[in-house]
């Protein structure tokens, strides 16, 4: 049998695999995320999201990885996480009234084979015009911390959002029906029976 093994410190990636059912390893990849070496989103989380799959890999002579990238993509400009209050700030500034896009890139990797196969998922996401208060008071409850675009669709960032096309998943950090299909191809069967040996 096949262990499954995440490559991401992410609560929301790990609460996302739990509510789907599925067994996994928590093995975080620590790699420099460089956001300015391609202008093209989906590429951009793709490769990051190898990246991530290739150095968890080190680690483990079998199981299959599943590793992931998310960035906000808005008029030309890639955001991933705000370093600090100011950037966050700029961010929903950017974001207030527009629309952009969410785009997750995922990883899976056989360890043992070193078979591998990249994806992205991409979710348009509105929001509402947003007062200076309304950005001040969400900045001032920290969930903007460590998130992509410096917002969380799933606590309180829900508020700035008018509608989404596409994936909810997506926007949280991870694409759970795209994942489904890709995990099929390594032979992980999520409805009968997660970790079939290939």
């Amino acid at each position: 049998m096949k262990r499954i093994i995440l490559a991401s410190e992410s609560p929301r990636r790990q609460h996302l695999l739990q509510q789907i059912g599925l067994e996994f390893i928590c093995s975080p990849a620590y790699i420099e995320e460089d956001l300015s070496f391609s202008a093209f989103p989906h590429e951009l989380v793709q490769t990051i999201a190898s990246r991530k799959a290739k150095e968890a890999a080190h680690c483990w002579d079998q199981g299959i990885i599943i590793a992931a990238d998310t960035v906000v993509a808005s008029d030309g400009c890639i955001m991933g996480k705000p370093r600090d209050r100011g950037e966050a700030a700029n961010m929903l500034i950017c974001l207030s009234n527009r629309c952009h896009q969410v785009i997750t890139g995922i990883c899976i990797m056989d360890a043992r084979s070193g078979r591998v196969e990249t994806a992205s998922e991409s979710t348009a996401v509105f929001f509402r015009e947003l007062s200076p208060g309304e950005i001040n008071s969400y900045l001032d409850c920290g969930e903007w911390q460590d998130k992509a675009g410096a917002y969380a669709i799933q606590g309180r960032g829900a508020l700035l959002i008018e509608r989404i096309e596409g994936c909810y998943f997506n926007v949280v950090g991870l694409p759970l029906n795209r994942l489904h299909l890709m995990l099929r191809e390594f032979g992980v069967d999520l409805w009968g029976g997660q970790r079939v040996a290939l």
